[in-house]
């Protein structure tokens, strides 16, 4: 801080005991280290005082970048939201719109449709009720009923497709 070496020390010293003399010269040294001791604290608390102040001004304005931030990705957010409302609105007005205009259509034919399943629809054969693409001879033999509630063949459809 000031430099001051080793014989300017020794200067500081001898006038120093010259001029308050061997008496005093004690209790004069203890409060000067006091004063010199309260004055390093004054000092270091002040240099702690300024950083706080830097840090928490960094701080503020770290706290609004990011607010600013988080405004400009909650607008976005909200756009795109508002967007894809929008978008399914429109879609389901496309779709509503024709159903409205199918209803008395479907409520006509219907029952048409209703009386007549399609093989593909239920995935078996309409004649024998057995799955598409199998043999009707085999499997209907195992799995045909007669009149009386016995079955016509005591095999059954893995017995068969074994033999």
């Amino acid at each position: 801080m000031f430099d001051i070496g080793f014989t300017e020390l020794m200067v500081i010293a001898v006038v120093a005991l010259v001029v308050i003399g061997p008496e005093k010269l004690p209790k004069v040294a203890r409060t000067v280290g006091a004063y010199l001791g309260r004055l390093q604290r004054y000092v270091n608390d002040v240099k702690a005082d300024i950083n706080r102040e830097i840090e928490l001004d960094e701080l503020r304005r770290f706290k609004q970048t990011v607010e600013d931030t988080a405004r400009n990705f909650e607008s976005s957010v909200q756009s795109e939201v508002s967007g894809a409302e929008s978008a399914i609105n429109k879609v389901t007005e496309g779709v509503t719109e024709p159903l409205s205009n199918l209803d008395p259509l479907a409520s006509n034919s219907a029952p048409s449709l209703a009386a007549e399943p399609g093989p593909s629809a239920t995935g078996f054969d309409s004649e024998v009720n057995v799955p598409i693409g199998t043999s009707s001879t085999t499997t209907a033999s195992a799995t045909a009923v007669l009149p009386t509630g016995e079955s016509a063949s005591e095999t059954t459809p893995a017995a068969t497709r074994a033999a």
